[in-house]
């Protein structure tokens, strides 16, 4: 009995000495994580609600707080509320295109066919070109004087004598074009996460379905996307989080106008708050952003 009671103690110690190592060992490999969230993330997000409680302004270090004054000026103002409302067009409607024409792509690409390799290589371009490089390639395209879209309607016969689209200079095309640029760079993006999604159900269903009688809307909507559901959460999650943060394609393209019509929160923050000088104002209109985010996460 004695043996027993001495040959015990020895592998309860060193069970939790295992234990111990573990969590040493977890905390070791979070802390890189934890750093980076606090540094890019936590700092500047409590910077930006403290600056959007006073009267900051770029170039000078002085200021005093003026509580919620920032946030009742910004919605007041009807170029906020234009701003407000084509982010949430830009970013559904930018989305709901990526996830049907990814899904579109996904199922080609999963099909045999000569020069797979080299389409699924030029579907990636637009996600590895950099945007300021790509954006200036649409800026030829749209243009006002020389649109290669235009005379292409025009040899198509869509625009008559006369007739000639300014993509930059109206408010309804102007959004048009930003969110068909948008469409254009994130689509590789979704089509690669569907692709993967694809590849993962297993042939025996696909095969099954097919002896039950399925056909193919049955077999998409009743079989795939359920099984597919969780990389689809994670695709469109990370693609609204994306766009609705994004700014660089308004910024390039339309710099938000004609008349600030154009403008998106991200573009419209940068502009009051950088380029305006209004930090605070700036930094109040960057905190919009945050209540949709949260929800986006937490659904």
């Amino acid at each position: 009995m004695n043996t027993t009671t001495v040959s015990a103690a020895p592998v309860l110690h060193a069970g939790q000495t295992i234990r111990r190592a573990d969590r040493r060992l977890g905390v070791f490999m979070l802390a890189p994580a934890l750093l980076y969230i606090t540094l890019l993330v936590a700092l500047p997000f409590l910077l930006a609600l403290f600056l959007s409680l006073t009267n900051s302004s770029a170039g000078s270090l002085e200021f005093s707080f003026v509580g919620l004054q920032n946030f009742k000026n910004v919605v007041a103002s009807p170029v906020f509320r234009r701003a407000l409302r084509n982010t949430f067009v830009f970013t559904f409607v930018s989305q709901a295109a990526v996830m049907v024409l990814g899904n579109v792509l996904a199922r080609a690409l999963m099909r045999p066919f000569f020069g797979k390799t080299l389409a699924r290589f030029v579907i990636l371009m637009p996600w590895a070109a950099p945007i300021s490089l790509a954006t200036l390639g649409w800026l030829w395209i749209f243009d006002s004087t020389f649109s290669v879209i235009n005379w292409l309607l025009k040899v198509v016969g869509w625009l008559g004598p006369g007739q000639w689209y300014y993509w930059l200079g109206d408010t309804t095309l102007g959004m048009v074009a930003i969110i068909t640029i948008h469409v254009w760079r994130m689509l590789p993006f979704s089509t690669v996460i569907l692709l993967a999604g694809l590849t993962s159900i297993p042939n025996e269903v696909r095969e099954a379905s097919a002896i039950d009688g399925a056909g193919t809307l049955a077999r998409i909507f009743q079989i795939e996307i359920p099984m597919m559901r969780p990389i689809l959460t994670v695709a469109v999650l990370f693609g609204v989080v994306f766009t609705f943060t994004d700014m660089s394609v308004v910024y390039l393209l339309t710099r938000g106008g004609p008349y600030n019509s154009t403008h998106v929160l991200a573009s419209l923050a940068f502009q009051d708050g950088v380029l305006g000088g209004d930090v605070g104002r700036g930094a109040a209109v960057a905190i919009f952003l945050v209540p949709v985010l949260v929800v986006l996460a937490i659904v």
